[in-house]
């Protein structure tokens, strides 16, 4: 396995009609968690524990809601929120 992000349920659902520099924005700090989470949870698939839950990022345009699930190397994005004055 690999660690990776993705929308769930899918980015169509998530996503819809979010600014697209807002995404990029996600996008930028997703890739960045994925990095985090790769080195905090070395042996992934091995994860015990139980997940820590939902989290917010904030980016520049808004904040999403993520949660990393190391028995599957996985950072999902489960709500994006663009601001609406920004």
């Amino acid at each position: 396995m690999t660690w990776r992000w993705e929308y769930v349920p899918d980015e169509e659902t998530v996503a819809a009609g979010a600014p697209p520099s807002f995404l990029v924005e996600v996008e930028k700090k997703a890739d960045e968690l994925v990095r985090a989470a790769e080195a905090l949870y070395l042996h992934g698939p091995g994860w015990q524990a139980a997940d820590e839950g939902a989290k917010h990022a904030f980016v520049a345009g808004g904040f999403f809601v993520y949660m990393i699930t190391p028995r599957s190397e996985l950072v999902s994005i489960w709500q994006i929120t663009p601001d609406p004055h920004a």
